[in-house]
């Protein structure tokens, strides 16, 4: 009876969250702080104490990607003291935030132990859509060979899982397995990846994140050496933004590439130019990657 009651629990929790999540704009995270305070009160007016602490683990979510962390710490102490009656979902998500936190404030080592006992709670309630987001976090504080075991664990559960947001991983993970690969100076596997996120996207019509993945593809065929196959990708991708009334700088930047490597400097140039335009409004960028911001400036005098 009481395994029962748990796994009734768990499907609760899981539709909760899945409630919650729709309250996220991840570029917007004030806006979805906002929007979770408002739904906050609310919950806590009806005496929805398990929507509260789901919500709870989103409000310091969105104040850690505010740069917030202090306050978001603050907030996930506010559920600390409930959390043992609530569905654990709530325990699950109180852990990742946490590393979440601890992580973008810097310290990815101490973040680990967080992420690994969300693993843990997951997996032992058969939670498959956060047991792939420890699995995911995991993978991002760890380095080297881990981090690929740990994504590959996570692609492994998503294509097999039965709940249909663990599916949703895929693209996402396809991704940074590519990435990963990619960093580790593997070319093929990183392209075989990229391309299986492209696919997936394709496949579920993901818009923007579908240019993203386009994207991604044609500069590893750059780095790969096929230039004009990336060239060609690319320059249909400025046509699909532009079809869409915006820019991509980062399109620009990899035209600007390309053409540089075919002796085209004149037309890189223009195209340095209007990457330099694009991502100098970046302020992340900016700050995260002076020698690449320089180096658009070189290149489009």
């Amino acid at each position: 009876m009481i395994v029962r009651i748990l796994f009734a629990l768990s499907l609760m929790a899981s539709a909760l969250a899945a409630d919650v999540d729709k309250l996220w704009d991840y570029d917007k995270p004030a806006v979805s702080e906002t929007r979770f305070r408002k739904a906050l009160e609310q919950a806590q007016q009806a005496g929805d104490a398990a929507t509260a602490g789901e919500l709870i683990t989103q409000i310091a979510r969105a104040q850690g990607l505010q740069g917030n962390f202090q306050a978001g710490n603050l907030t996930l102490d506010s559920v600390l003291p409930t959390m043992g009656q609530l569905p654990p979902t709530v325990s699950v998500r109180y852990l990742l935030e946490r590393g979440r936190l601890i992580n973008s404030a810097g310290e990815p080592k101490k973040a680990w132990r967080w992420f690994r006992n969300a693993l843990s709670l997951a997996q032992r309630h058969n939670l498959d859509f956060y047991t792939i987001d420890a699995l995911h976090m995991l993978g991002i504080v760890d380095s080297g060979k881990a981090t690929l075991e740990w994504n590959q664990q996570a692609i492994q559960l998503a294509e097999k899982s039965s709940d249909t947001r663990a599916k949703d991983w895929l693209g996402s993970l396809y991704n940074n397995q590519g990435w990963t690969y990619h960093d580790q100076k593997d070319l093929p596997k990183a392209l075989d990846y990229l391309r299986k996120a492209q696919a997936w996207h394709e496949a579920h019509g993901s818009g923007k994140t579908l240019l993203v993945a386009r994207w991604s593809v044609a500069k590893v065929l750059r780095e790969s050496g096929e230039v004009e196959r990336a060239l060609t990708i690319l320059l249909d991708l400025e046509r699909a933004w532009q079809r869409q009334g915006e820019e991509d700088g980062y399109v620009y930047e990899e035209i600007g590439e390309n053409l540089l490597l075919t002796g085209r400097r004149e037309e890189a140039r223009n195209y340095f130019a209007r990457a330099l335009a694009v991502l100098s409004k970046d302020e992340w960028l900016v700050k995260a990657e002076p020698a690449r911001m320089q180096r658009l400036r070189q290149l489009s005098q």
